[in-house]
């Protein structure tokens, strides 16, 4: 105990968010000091990290047979245990000197459904990576901590964690999750769905970042009150040429249709699975939205419109996470309840 006093005087505790589309790191009396893309780029032969985080992203889809470049980690959890090892070694050297002179402890935000297994790759990871000590905490619950939700009092309060692989629900009261639910459809499922969108009807193949733009630039879950349009350049599926389209928000709309449908049946399933007096509580202050999926347009006036309960988006909802985990870990003594064993 007293020898992790004297290691603290010299490393600051770190929080992370190690997320399938972004990660985010947050330490101890600096703030949110890194939030790079899941992305690392390597030479195939040789093993040698050429980039993580932006840099590594714009290599997807634009590299040579020697460069691997890769999202190591897929639903929310790793599925390549190498390349996630040597991602999170690079962005813990990236803010080391701001982390101080010794291997932090960190806390690190994890799915609710995740398994054992992927729990255990997550702490080896970090431990490789250069980590002290390592805790556990699940999304949803650092969400909801970095959402301002009270969390420590006896009623209930509902946060829905879009993310880039997972999409998390929970209801929580006294440091306690009533219900969850991880369901492995998010925000790279929305990429997904566009891209086969414009291949079936144009007839035209276009890469993930180009999708993902289409969502961010022009995508909505409800009509919107001004129309959008975007012009999207790929490659013509017949003759292999360049080509350009226009798309519409109503396309894109009608795209992530699937994907967005099952988001809101997974807030229908927890209010249908809580216990009727927290789901009152809920009903009366509203559900919050966090992450990055909150920011697709018109997706608040869809559960109201479908639900009509009151919807609100976390101030933040692209840090809720790590602002979340990293007020837990400064506040260790208040949160380890909440940490995963």
């Amino acid at each position: 105990m007293f020898f992790g006093k004297i290691l603290g005087l010299f490393g600051k505790d770190m929080a992370m968010d190690l997320g399938t589309a972004n990660t985010l790191i947050y330490i101890k009396g600096r703030g949110i000091v890194l939030n790079e893309p899941s992305v690392i780029a390597i030479q195939r032969d040789t093993g040698k990290t050429i980039a993580v985080g932006h840099k590594a992203k714009e290599y997807l889809g634009r590299t040579n047979p020697s460069i691997l470049a890769s999202r190591p980690l897929k639903d929310g959890v790793i599925a390549d245990f190498d390349l996630t090892r040597l991602m999170i070694k690079e962005f813990i050297s990236t803010v080391r000197s701001a982390a101080g002179l010794v291997k932090p402890r960190m806390l690190i935000g994890v799915p609710s459904g995740v398994t054992q297994v992927e729990k255990r790759a997550v702490i080896e990871s970090a431990e490789q990576a250069g980590a002290r000590e390592i805790y556990l905490i699940e999304e949803p619950m650092a969400a909801a901590i970095g959402a301002g939700l009270p969390i420590e009092q006896p009623r209930g309060s509902m946060i829905v964690d879009i993310g880039g692989g997972t999409t998390e629900v929970a209801v929580i009261s006294m440091f306690s999750t009533a219900y969850s639910e991880s369901v492995r459809v998010a925000g790279d499922e929305g990429n997904e769905a566009i891209m086969r969108y414009i291949q079936r009807k144009y007839q035209m193949q276009v890469g993930e970042n180009t999708a993902e733009n289409i969502k961010i630039g022009i995508g909505s879950a409800f009509p919107l009150d001004e129309p959008l349009s975007m012009e999207v350049s790929g490659k013509d599926l017949l003759n292999g040429i360049p080509r350009t389209i226009t798309m519409t928000d109503e396309e894109v709309r009608e795209a992530m249709a699937e994907p967005v449908s099952v988001i809101v049946e997974s807030v229908r399933r927890a209010f249908e699975k809580t216990p009727p007096e927290l789901a009152a509580d809920v009903a009366e202050i509203g559900l919050t939205l966090a992450g990055g999926g909150a920011l697709i347009r018109g997706l608040d006036r869809l559960i109201n419109h479908e639900m009509g309960i009151k919807v609100v988006i976390a101030e933040d909802p692209l840090t809720s996470v790590v602002m979340g985990a990293g007020l837990a870990l400064q506040n260790i003594r208040d949160y380890r309840r909440v940490f995963i064993n």
